[in-house]
C-alpha cells in the first residue's frame, strides 16, 4: 500500500514546524526521502521572517521547504486558491519522484481546503468591493451578522478584507458564504491520500507558549525587521494587516507605545488562537486522523506516532 503523507495542524506556538522536520528525520532514517511544504499565509512573504515564527535555515534542519518566501510583501494578493494550487502541483510533484510531502501550517483554510477542496464562489467585484470598503468596517460587521451569523463569529472584527468577501459572495449569490462552505462537512470530500495530524494543547499553556513566543520575537529584532520593511515601503496591503507587523506599524505611525503594540500583539495572537481552536474542532472531525495530546505524550513520542499513521490504512 502507498503511504498517505501527513498533514500537520495545531494552534500557534504549538511546534508544529518541529515536528514537521522531526518527522522527516525519521522518514530519512528509514530510507524515505521528504520535503516540507508550508501551510502558513504569511511564510510566503520574503523578508517577514521573525514575526512570523519562520523557521530559520537551523530550525529546518537541512531539509527542503516549499512555499516560503515566494512572494514580495509589497506585491498583489495571495489568495488561499493561489496557495492551493501551487500547494496540489508540489504534492503531485513530489509523490511521483517517490518524496514524501509533509505539509505543515497554522492556515487552517488551507489546510481544510487542501482535505477537502474549494467551493465555487464567485470571481471578485472590485466595484461592489470599493462600495463595500466605503462602508466602513462597523457598518460591515453589522451587515455580516445580520446575513450571515456564523461567518461573523468565524471571522475577526477587524478583518476588513474576509469581512467584505463574505459580504460580496451573498450579495453575488443570494447565498451566505458558510452555506457555501457546509459542503466542507461532507465526508466523501476528504481526500484519501493524506493523514490529517493535529496537536492539542490546552487554552492556559497555548496562551503561556504564546506569551513567551512575543517576547522571543521582541528580543530578536521584530519591530527592526518592520521598520526596515515600512521604511522601504514594502508592505502591502495584506501583508501589513498580518499579526504582529499590524500592531508594530502602528507604534511606528505613532499611533500607540511600544510597550501598548506589544501587548496588543500578545492580545491579539490569543484571539487569533480561540480562532484556531474554532476550525481545529472541524478538522477534527476529518475521519481517520491522529491528534495528540500535546502537554502529555512526550514530544520523543510524536515523530513516531505520526509515520505510523501514514502507513495504517484509514480503515485501521
Amino acid at each position: 500500500m502507498t503511504s498517505r503523507f501527513p498533514i500537520i495542524v495545531g494552534p500557534t506556538a504549538g511546534g508544529k514546524s518541529a515536528l514537521a522536520v522531526e518527522v522527516a528525520r525519521v522518514l530519512a532514517a528509514a530510507g524515505r526521502h521528504a520535503e516540507i511544504i508550508s501551510a502558513d499565509s504569511v511564510h510566503i512573504f520574503r523578508g517577514m521572517d521573525i514575526g512570523s515564527a519562520k523557521p530559520t535555515p537551523e530550525e529546518r534542519g537541512g531539509n527542503v521547504h516549499h512555499l516560503i518566501d515566494i512572494c514580495d510583501p509589497a506585491g498583489p494578493p495571495f489568495t488561499v486558491h493561489d496557495w492551493l494550487a501551487e500547494a496540489n502541483r508540489l504534492i503531485d510533484s513530489l509523490r511521483a519522484q517517490g518524496v514524501v510531502p509533509i505539509v505543515v501550517g497554522g492556515t487552517h483554510l488551507y489546510i481544510k481546503s487542501l482535505l477537502e477542496g474549494m467551493f465555487d464562489g464567485p470571481g471578485a467585484d472590485e466595484a461592489l468591493r470599493d462600495e463595500l470598503r466605503g462602508v466602513g468596517l462597523p457598518g460591515l460587521r453589522a451587515e455580516l451578522e445580520r446575513i450571515d451569523p456564523a461567518a461573523a463569529r468565524r471571522i475577526h472584527p477587524n478583518d476588513e478584507r474576509r469581512t467584505i468577501r463574505a459580504i460580496e459572495v451573498y450579495r453575488l449569490t443570494g447565498r451566505a458564504i458558510s452555506e457555501h462552505q457546509a459542503q466542507w462537512d461532507r465526508e466523501d470530500r476528504v481526500r484519501r491520500d493524506a493523514v490529517l495530524v493535529g496537536l492539542e494543547w490546552g487554552i492556559e499553556e497555548i496562551n503561556r507558549r504564546i506569551n513567551a513566543r512575543v517576547r522571543t520575537m521582541i528580543e530578536q529584532g521584530l519591530v527592526g525587521e518592520v521598520r526596515s520593511l515600512h521604511a522601504a515601503g514594502r508592505l502591502g496591503t495584506q501583508a501589513r494587516e498580518a499579526l504582529g507587523y499590524k500592531q508594530i506599524v502602528d507604534h511606528l505611525e505613532g499611533r500607540c507605545t511600544l510597550d501598548e503594540a506589544v501587548e496588543a500583539i500578545k492580545i491579539e495572537t490569543r484571539r487569533f488562537g480561540k480562532n484556531q481552536r474554532t476550525w481545529l474542532r472541524r478538522l477534527k472531525r476529518t475521519p481517520a486522523s491522529l491528534w495528540i495530546d500535546a502537554q502529555h505524550v512526550p514530544r520523543e513520542l510524536w515523530a513516531g506516532l505520526v509515520v505510523r499513521a501514514m502507513d495504517e490504512s484509514p480503515g485501521e
